[in-house]
């Protein structure tokens, strides 16, 4: 299992060592503002479709906004939610990229990690391309499901059991299979050769090793990925905040979300590729079991 860990420093271009002995990725920030009263760190972990964006954008003007600095911690969110329930990693919010995955921290048999969340907005699932790929002309002239199965073509999904991402890319497979009656495409949703981690997929299809992948829209944006609509589905990932119970630095965990669902965070959101949902943006749901 692959995750990044990411530090924001006082010492801006500073690189600090994480817990398995990856560098993490400097976000290089200016002064803080007058109006920043908060110091000290926020412990986020997050839905690694949201690297670039959390790492880019959000972190860097949280920062200036507040003064708190995020240490975050990228991977799939069903695999994070395991790491916070089983203790070996500490968490002050958890932003998950679907609702279902707070279940798996809420009630006392689950430690009761998590009492309530927060819509903060959905992204839409796409299959990124290679242009360099010899299916890239193909793939802009023809509907994908009738792309991706061709004999040598090279699919790239998440593990549906670490990552949302990878339930939603298997639920396309499955469903354009049965509706446009392509079996090739129900086999590629039970393969386990073309699963890779979340935040290694945009590296495989930019190296080449990939035709094409499943991504969602933010982080494909944030790629700079060249995209085709998953014509006959309406996927999409619903991103989600909690701060986390017995957090190691709650004020700082409250702010971060507040931050996220205020206008400068939905702003950002917005702006690369997640939009609100305003019909349960603010569901602080009661543990479901």
């Amino acid at each position: 299992m692959s995750k990044v860990r990411n530090v924001i420093a006082r010492s801006a271009g500073r690189l600090l060592v994480g817990a398995l002995g990856i560098a993490p990725l400097s976000f290089g920030l200016a002064a803080s503002p007058a109006r920043a009263s908060g110091s000290g760190p926020v412990d986020v972990l997050y839905a690694g479709s949201l690297l670039d964006l959390m790492q880019n954008q959000i972190a860097p003007a949280f920062h200036r906004a507040t003064g708190y600095n995020v240490v975050g911690i990228a991977n799939g969110s069903t695999a994070l939610a395991a790491e916070i329930k089983g203790g070996t990693e500490v968490a002050d919010v958890f932003v998950s990229a679907a609702p279902s995955v707070n279940r798996e921290l809420e009630g006392a048999a689950n430690g009761n990690w998590i009492s309530s969340y927060r819509v903060i907005g959905r992204s839409a699932l796409v299959l990124g391309y290679n242009p360099s790929s010899k299916f890239a002309a193909a793939l802009r002239t023809t509907p994908w499901y009738d792309v991706v199965g061709r004999a040598g073509f090279l699919l790239g999904r998440t593990d549906p059991a670490s990552d949302p991402k990878g339930v939603l890319a298997v639920t396309a497979l499955r469903e354009a299979a049965r509706r446009f009656h392509r079996p090739s495409l129900a086999a590629l949703a039970t393969s386990t050769s073309n699963v890779f981690t979340e935040t290694s997929l945009v590296g495989e299809l930019d190296a080449g090793q990939l035709d094409a992948g499943f991504f969602y829209a933010v982080e494909a944006s944030a790629a700079h990925l060249k995209t085709v609509a998953l014509t006959g589905t309406h996927l999409a990932g619903t991103y989600t905040a909690a701060v986390v119970n017995r957090a190691p630095h709650a004020r700082a965990a409250r702010a971060f979300v507040a931050f996220l669902l205020g206008a400068q965070g939905r702003t950002i959101l917005l702006r690369h590729g997640i939009a609100p949902n305003a019909a349960t943006s603010s569901a602080s749901p009661s543990p479901t079991k």
